[in-house]
């Protein structure tokens, strides 16, 4: 297996910044950036922005004027998270990349200190920081594969609660996958992989890229020090959006990597769980309910 970090480049490191309808947030998020790195490192800031339809693209063009390192993509249409990014970085000139969400709000040096963790060791081939809620308290943004037991834990569980399926460390490790929404790799080796997989259009867009690079012998780290502030859903609408794209994902990534007769567990787990919310909605006349989980069911028994 290559070394991916024996290559030099004019340029240490491009941040890439998707924008869509996060106008201010996106703002927050570049000029934390800015605020963060104070040492020589030479880095970009590479801003592709979705076809917003709020006032995103003036300000990151009044952005611009301030920054030479500021560069701005815009595309004609919203190409989602996976191709959004994969275009991005294709103008990136960055020797590494970070991928970092709109909604992130960098605390102190963390960028610096993600970049050394990530430098230190030959065998780190990904890297994410440790993600904050908006009160400081911890986020849960790294954990296990979703294998069967995992997602049974994720849907019935509370997994997230008891720390079964995501979980936010306070110390340095080695992990099966970090949130996309702060991901540190090198330009070379995200290539290689073939980027993010385009079908998928927003979650699980990570888990499979890592996956995938699992498969081919590239390991994953947790950087507790590194510390960074994620707003979250920023630009999702509600939260039906962020669950019907989560059942969609957990299939498309089990028809993708796992037998037939995983795919019809999970399926048969995904249709249970929106049965018992549509009972639990109907009982609780919750019309949230009723109406989120009917679509999710819907994806099920649509799918091959």
């Amino acid at each position: 297996m290559a070394s991916h970090k024996q290559s030099k480049s004019q340029i240490e490191l491009s941040i890439i910044v998707l924008s869509y309808n996060t106008a201010q947030l996106t703002k927050l998020t570049i000029e934390s950036i800015f605020q963060s790195i104070t040492s020589s490192l030479s880095y970009e800031i590479v801003v592709l922005d979705n076809n917003s339809k709020d006032e995103s693209v003036s300000i990151l063009k009044e952005l611009k004027k301030k920054h030479t390192n500021l560069r701005l993509l815009e595309s004609k249409e919203n190409l989602g998270f996976s191709k959004g990014n994969n275009n991005a970085i294709k103008q990136a000139r960055g020797k590494h990349v970070l991928f970092l969400n709109s909604d992130i709000i960098v605390v102190g040096d963390a960028i610096e200190r993600l970049l050394a963790y990530y430098q230190e060791d030959d065998t780190i081939h990904f890297a994410g920081g440790k993600l904050l809620n908006n009160n400081n308290t911890s986020q849960a943004s790294t954990g296990p594969f979703y294998s069967l037991p995992v997602v049974f834990g994720a849907l019935f569980l509370k997994g997230d609660y008891w720390g079964l399926t995501r979980y936010s460390p306070n110390k340095s490790m080695k992990t099966d996958w970090v949130s996309g929404a702060c991901l540190l790799t090198t330009k070379e080796l995200f290539e290689e992989l073939g980027g993010f997989d385009e079908d998928l259009f927003m979650y699980m867009e990570e888990i499979d890229l890592l996956y995938r690079a699992k498969s081919h012998g590239y390991h994953t780290y947790f950087c507790a020090p590194a510390k960074f502030i994620h707003l979250g859903s920023a630009s999702s609408q509600g939260k039906t959006y962020p669950i019907l794209q989560v059942y969609k994902g957990f299939l498309y990534f089990y028809h993708k990597h796992h037998t037939a007769q995983a795919v019809s567990l999970l399926k048969g787990m995904l249709q249970l769980k929106a049965d018992v919310s549509i009972w639990i909605g109907k009982l609780t006349k919750n019309r949230y309910l009723i109406d989120t989980y009917e679509k999710a069911k819907n994806i099920v028994t649509m799918a091959r």
